[in-house]
């Protein structure tokens, strides 16, 4: 692989934070040396609007590496705004692949993808998005690492895998974990002139192209990251190609991206866009009255019809690739039994939730799967009956004697979340299971081993058309559920790396199905309740169309008014 040469700049400062500013600017109002400013400056003025947004959570991690957080509330405020990735999807269409920083691509064999960079893409530093930048991007000193993967550490959320980052300082393990979980075979990405690469796999794989358009697969500046003073400094302030670049980043509080002018696309139609931190649905609805903000995220749907009633305002959104699942750890001493948690798949009146909680926006999905899947698509297939009957039978039989199973629980991360959670233990409990939430701050406690784990939340999405990017990304043996240690199966993991590797289409379509069949039906680690929807509150007269996905687009052609 080739190596491009660096040139050392000095890195521009932060700016202060907005709140910080405001006495300040209101200072210089007055002062006579404004009254003084050439006619020309004020001319020159940007007139592009600069909106607000309050979102329930702007990232997990609090860093704004795509490679380390990989989650709902980062797909909001990374895609089509920071992050890009080689090959793109149409987030106002149907989210097919479209071309991103890539022009075109072809498939050399089973194993080789070539790609045809966009020439004239400039980076956030100005800096030109070469073959150098996409090698690099996918290389040991950004995503890899130089080590090998490890056995399970206890009560981590990953295993510890050492890596090397800029100025020899370590990734952190989770980039890695998540970078091999993506691409668990790539060999090299190879450069073969300034703006033509090779994606070179070690195995056969028929979803290249997917992986290359999914997030994390994104590119980065060389010479942005190397020039980082540490990985968390590159991590909060990333220098990549979107249409908006970050200004500010105050973890926990709030994310201020401005204008990239050079951006390929075009112009972009804001000057500057600020995520705002709300937790509380009416603390986000009251700022949008209000006009303290200009969208409201992650509204429920019992809030539609009250907000719409004010016809100044409109909510948008719907149905997405992503599913809300609950998740099981079959190592805990009454989920060991597979019937225990079949009983609990049987206990639960999906379509009940989707009426009661969800206003019949949403539907009861057929299993971990979306029709986008297209051949590999089940469409008989179809998730666990409701059948109280059933269920009790089962705990009969695996002779449940009523101890209590501990269901962690987050604070509304994901919308009607403690709603919901209060209804599915409601309904175990007529089927006889002693079901006790236990309401946690954050995902460590969550995934904390310190006590012992039964019963949590979680929710999968679908980045690319194929299964591979769901039920193996997430519950193969490189996925989140088994690096946590919560669930495996013998079988379900061999099948996992046939559906990775095999190029035989009909065959991958019956490997599937039992993978289906394994982890729904048989030892359930998983179970379905719906899938998730998002919606969006914001006054009428502004022009703006939201994607079906979590992610929102303010790129050139989607916002006016």
């Amino acid at each position: 692989m080739k190596n491009a040469s660096c040139r050392t700049l000095p890195l521009a400062p932060l700016d202060k934070p907005h709140q910080e500013n405001r006495h300040a600017t209101s200072h210089l109002l007055v002062a006579p040396a404004l009254v003084a400013l050439p006619r020309f400056a004020i001319g020159q003025a940007d007139q592009r609007p600069a909106i607000t947004i309050a979102v329930q959570k702007i990232v997990n991690s609090n860093t704004l590496e795509v490679l380390r957080e990989q989650s709902n509330v980062g797909e909001r405020v990374f895609f089509t705004s920071l992050w890009e990735g080689l090959i793109g999807r149409n987030w106002l269409g149907n989210l097919e692949p479209r071309p991103g920083l890539a022009t075109e691509w072809r498939r050399i064999d089973d194993r080789t993808v070539e790609l045809s960079l966009r020439r004239g893409v400039r980076f956030h530093n100005g800096d030109e998005m070469t073959a150098e930048d996409v090698a690099f991007s996918f290389g040991p000193e950004r995503m890899f690492g130089t080590g090998t993967p490890a056995a399970p550490a206890t009560g981590t959320l990953f295993t510890r895998i050492p890596g090397q980052g800029p100025q020899g300082k370590e990734l952190p393990p989770e980039v890695v974990a998540v970078a091999r979980r993506i691409w668990p075979a790539l060999e090299k990405v190879e450069v073969m002139d300034r703006y033509t690469v090779r994606f070179i796999n070690r195995t056969p794989d028929v979803t290249l192209e997917g992986r290359l358009a999914r997030y994390g697969s994104d590119i980065c500046s060389r010479r942005g990251f190397m020039e980082a003073g540490s990985w968390l400094d590159w991590a909060r302030k990333p220098i990549t190609t979107g249409p908006y670049m970050v200004t500010e980043f105050r973890p926990d509080v709030s994310l201020t991206l401005v204008a990239h002018d050079q951006y390929w696309g075009g112009r972009p139609p804001l000057r500057r866009i600020r995520f705002v931190e709300v937790p509380e649905v009416a603390s986000r609805l009251n700022g949008l009255l209000s006009g303290e903000y200009q969208f409201a995220c992650d509204m429920p749907p019992d809030q539609i019809s009250s907000i719409e009633r004010n016809r100044a305002f409109e909510v948008q959104g719907g149905t997405i690739l992503n599913h809300r699942l609950t998740v099981f750890d079959k190592n805990h001493p009454q989920l060991r039994d597979p019937r225990i948690r079949r009983a609990m798949t049987h206990a639960i009146d999906r379509q009940a939730i989707v009426d009661s909680l969800w206003a019949g926006r949403t539907v009861v999905p057929k299993g971990l799967q979306w029709e986008y899947y297209g051949e590999m698509f089940h469409a008989d297939w179809s998730v666990p009956a409701f059948n109280l009957n059933e269920a009790r039978r089962l705990l009969r039989e695996a002779n449940y004697r009523g101890d209590p199973i501990p269901y962690r629980l987050l604070n509304n991360y994901y919308t009607n979340q403690n709603a919901t959670a209060q209804v599915l233990v409601e309904m175990w409990r007529q089927a006889g299971l002693n079901v006790q939430i236990e309401m946690r701050e954050n995902w460590a406690q969550i995934f904390s081993r310190e006590t012992p784990r039964a019963v949590r939340d979680w929710s999968n999405s679908a980045p690319f058309n194929d299964p591979v990017s769901s039920i193996v990304n997430q519950h193969g043996p490189s996925g989140q559920q088994q690096q946590v240690g919560e669930w495996t199966n013998e079988e379900f993991n061999r099948l996992s790396g046939e559906l990775e590797t095999s190029t035989d289409r009909p065959r991958r379509r019956a490997v599937f199905r039992r993978m289906l069949e394994i982890a729904e039906r048989e030892d359930p680690a998983f179970m379905v309740l719906h899938q998730n929807a998002t919606f969006t509150a914001k006054r009428r007269d502004t022009v703006w169309k939201a994607s079906p996905a979590f992610a929102m687009d303010f790129r050139p052609g989607n916002f006016g008014g």
